[in-house]
């Protein structure tokens, strides 16, 4: 299971990314500065929080992990 502080630094600079990926889209379909840089923010700030909680649900789920086997048994 992953730390919290690990997903929020995953969150983190992933949503630096895909910022930065969204803002140069906006400035390049219109031209605008402004409106990529609120458009940019907007999507920042929605997304990752449901980026967060989506990690933290994913780690409540075994799906597809190996189960860690003990080092001995009696």
């Amino acid at each position: 299971m992953e730390t919290t502080r690990r997903s929020i630094a995953k969150a983190l600079s992933w949503r630096i990314l895909a910022t930065v990926i969204t803002s140069v889209l906006v400035l390049v379909i219109t031209g605008k500065g402004e409106l990529a840089a609120t458009v940019g923010l907007a999507d920042t700030s929605i997304k990752f929080f449901v980026y967060f909680g989506h990690e933290r649900l994913w780690n409540r789920i075994n799906y597809g992990r190996e189960q860690k086997q003990p080092e001995y048994s009696i």
